[in-house]
């Protein structure tokens, strides 16, 4: 079992900036995979980016590229996921996706609303 807890999220207006995080109480080193995904109303949960516990770099959706980082703390165990220039089209709920021992665990989602 891997409990997740997201923090961050909010009101921004378009071209802002947002940050995430998300807690493990499972060690990083002991996760095999983890990133961000995003469900907006009416639509499926879909992936913002993700990469395997030994990679370096995460791998984006094409919708987010150049705009959105993810990065990580293995010391603190937590994810983090940087949002610039937000547009009104990144409205959704965000998750913290994690993936090891052939399950999903996901943080219980953190709402991002892009609106002037």
């Amino acid at each position: 079992q891997v409990q997740l807890v997201e923090s961050g999220g909010g009101l921004v207006q378009p071209g802002g900036s947002l940050n995430l995080s998300c807690v493990s109480d499972k060690s990083f080193s002991r996760i095999l995979r983890m990133g961000w995904f995003r469900q907006a109303p009416g639509n499926e949960r879909e992936l913002v980016g993700s990469a395997a516990r030994e990679e370096s770099t995460f791998t984006y959706a094409d919708s987010v590229k150049g705009r959105f980082s993810i990065s990580r703390d293995n010391a603190k165990d937590t994810l983090y996921l940087q949002m610039d220039s937000l547009k009104p089209e990144d409205t959704a709920v965000y998750y913290c996706w994690m993936y090891d021992s052939g399950a999903n665990y996901w943080g219980q989602g953190t709402q991002v609303t892009v609106s002037s």
